[in-house]
């Protein structure tokens, strides 16, 4: 997968100090990243590649893809006489800007690009909401561009991508499909072939599916997936939005078989939706009990006397070689027990106590967060055992 490295972008986000950042939370930048290196891996194993695409248009940009007309009053501008610049709300027109660069083939499509990049969107106070709302915010955002034959088969690997990601965390979801919304873009005809597409593609999902007319982007019908959290509420995080219209106001086209010229459809779509908003309903649902992979307080090293303490943290040491998050309870004023519940209502995944016999059998006790003492196990074991509830994104507490 091709990368192109956005390095100041990347600063400004992990210095962004706004109440709405989750790394306000306790290590949240670790949640943070292996949310988001989860979610590219499975981006790059369904042939997306990825793509950076700068965070400032001219505003005839998004005047020629229809936004400024209808999503202006959310954009965050920037005057520079006598130009005016707006941060982008969403990726879409940046995408079909690269798609016409050149002359494409139907042999090259489908095309899918994925880009993770800030995106900014000028809400309401009324409706920001700790991390579930936010204006400045990054999400999976990606784009197909496809055939009309290539439809069908694309909408369906969107709907089956973002229930196997769910699956991961847990979530039950059910589907809304969105029709169009008054004004919108494009002929009633479209519309029409969009919309039973969609259609078509959720009764062979055979998932949980609901009308929702009226409730469309207003350049296409959509399928918004929703998830209900601990506390009951729902939220809308993936979608997939098929597009009719942005191809045809950027006139972009690919040589087909036959040499003639043809329109491509453009494909919108996410799986997790806003990060941020991700990592809120996660807490929720986890209630802090984080699974070992995404957690960030993954393991408690707890020596027990003097002489253990050097062996306890030749044991950090070599958790966090591993990539581990690690720490160390190495306070001599207090007793076994208080440490151990220390480690419990901090929510390590594991608590692994080291006295004398562990140092001299080069081994740990280990204890789960719930009071469950799994025995005394070598270290190299641990670790093997580690690694493999982190590939496997497990949920489960037993080594």
């Amino acid at each position: 997968m091709s990368v192109i490295r956005a390095r100041a972008q990347e600063l400004f986000f992990f210095h962004d100090v706004s109440p709405g950042s989750c790394f306000f939370m306790p290590k949240g930048a670790h949640i943070y990243n292996t949310l988001t290196d989860f979610i590219k891996s499975e981006y790059r194993r369904r042939g997306f590649s990825e793509v950076v695409t700068p965070t400032l248009y001219s505003t005839s940009l998004w005047e020629r893809s229809g936004h400024w007309e209808h999503y202006s009053e959310n954009m965050f501008t920037v005057t520079c006489e006598p130009h005016t610049f707006a941060l982008k709300p969403m990726n879409c027109p940046a995408h079909c800007l690269m798609f016409e660069q050149r002359v494409r083939s139907w042999r090259e499509l489908p095309i899918r690009w994925a880009d993770f990049g800030a995106l900014h969107r000028n809400e309401h106070s009324g409706a920001l909401g700790g991390l579930t709302r936010v204006r400045r915010f990054c999400q999976d955002d990606a784009h197909i561009f496809c055939t009309p034959e290539q439809l069908e088969e694309e909408i369906t690997a969107c709907l089956d991508f973002v229930r196997s990601v769910y699956r991961v965390f847990g979530f039950s979801f059910h589907c809304l499909l969105s029709t169009r919304p008054v004004p919108c873009l494009g002929e009633p005809a479209l519309w029409d072939a969009a919309e039973q597409q969609l259609e078509s593609s959720l009764k062979q999902f055979e998932e949980h599916w609901e009308l929702n007319p009226g409730d469309g982007a207003f350049y296409g019908p959509k399928i918004d997936i929703q998830i209900r959290d601990a506390l009951g509420r729902q939220h809308q995080c993936a979608t997939i939005q098929l597009d009719f219209q942005l191809p045809i106001r950027f006139n972009l086209q690919y040589t087909g078989a036959d040499g003639q010229m043809y329109r491509p459809i453009m494909i919108h779509r996410a799986v997790l939706g806003s990060l941020e908003r991700m990592i809120a309903i996660l807490a929720e649902n986890f209630r802090g009990k984080w699974p070992f992979w995404l957690s960030p307080a993954q393991v408690m090293v707890v020596p027990v006397g003097g002489g253990s303490e050097t062996y306890g943290q030749e044991v950090v040491c070599r958790l966090r070689e591993a990539g581990f998050m690690a720490d160390i309870d190495d306070d001599r004023g207090s007793t076994l027990n208080k440490k151990i519940r220390s480690a419990q209502l901090a929510q390590y995944n594991y608590i692994f106590v080291v006295g004398e016999k562990e140092c001299a059998s080069g081994t740990v006790s280990v204890r789960t967060r719930a009071g469950k003492q799994l025995g005394q196990k070598s270290l190299q074991e641990v670790m093997r055992s580690l690694n493999e509830l982190r590939q496997t994104r497990s949920n489960q507490e037993e080594l």
